[in-house]
């Protein structure tokens, strides 16, 4: 049971509906993380604007899904692994690279950069080290992307933050958080 009830859609604010019909429309579904942030639009709102801004950055949608995977992993959230689970098989990619990106890690050169940084900042809570970001910077990572792949870190921080504390009920097919070697 959910420590931070998800919003009751059919009472909501006329703006909160609008906005949650919105988002229906675009993935087919309103996430239960979705009516669980509602309950402050300002945290609906900043998250979808947040994450529409992102999706217009260089980073590939397979990259993002690389993130959030890594990060959920680092954070043992099990809705967003559940989530971004399914969301990385419709972004490209296979079991082996979702399995891949739980570890930090991907089979193309840039994709593995992005992951490993991904991982080493969500791990050092964005306290990297110099070796940390040359290594970036020479897997082919400029500036700009290194920047994306924070804000990635961090929405993703939000979103798993969220339903670690709210034990939000997985409305995604359900993946362990345990990971194989």
């Amino acid at each position: 049971m959910p420590r931070i009830a998800p919003i009751d859609t059919a009472h909501a604010a006329a703006e909160v509906q609008a906005t949650l019909s919105a988002v229906k429309a675009k993935i087919g579904m309103v996430p239960n993380l979705f009516t669980t942030f509602a309950q402050s639009p300002a945290v609906l709102n900043g998250y979808l604007g947040f994450s529409d801004a992102l999706a217009k950055g260089a980073l590939t949608a397979k990259q993002r899904e690389i993130i959030a995977l890594a990060v959920a992993q680092a954070n043992g959230c099990h809705y967003c692994l559940s989530a971004h689970t399914l969301m990385g098989k419709g972004a490209g990619l296979t079991p082996e690279g979702v399995h891949a990106a739980r570890h930090g890690k991907a089979q193309d050169a840039l994709d593995n950069a992005v992951a490993a940084f991904a991982q080493r900042v969500a791990e050092a809570k964005g306290h990297v080290s110099d070796a940390d970001i040359a290594a970036a910077r020479s897997a082919g990572l400029d500036d700009g992307r290194l920047v994306e792949v924070i804000a990635n870190v961090a929405i993703n921080v939000l979103t798993n933050f969220t339903n670690n504390v709210a034990l939000t009920d997985i409305d995604f097919p359900k993946v362990d958080v345990a990971l194989a070697a």
